[in-house]
């Protein structure tokens, strides 16, 4: 039975990698980020809802009268 050869499995393998890291290191390139990200300020803006102006109340089973 022959035997696997596998000398040449460490220089296979070696350039595999190589060439990935190449590969990614070229896809990264592309990008630019910001050098110095700096934070926005958040704006907040207050909605009108129909239910702000009027005037409401909420009825809870607990506060109702008690009837015998």
């Amino acid at each position: 039975m022959p035997q696997l050869d596998t000398s040449t499995w460490f220089i296979t393998i070696l350039s595999m990698l190589v060439s990935l890291f190449s590969l990614i290191q070229l896809k990264f390139h592309k990008y630019t980020f910001p050098t110095n990200p700096s934070p926005t300020g958040l704006k907040t803006t207050k909605q009108i809802t129909p239910w702000e102006t009027k005037w409401t109340k909420i009825y809870s089973p607990l506060s109702l009268p008690h009837q015998l």
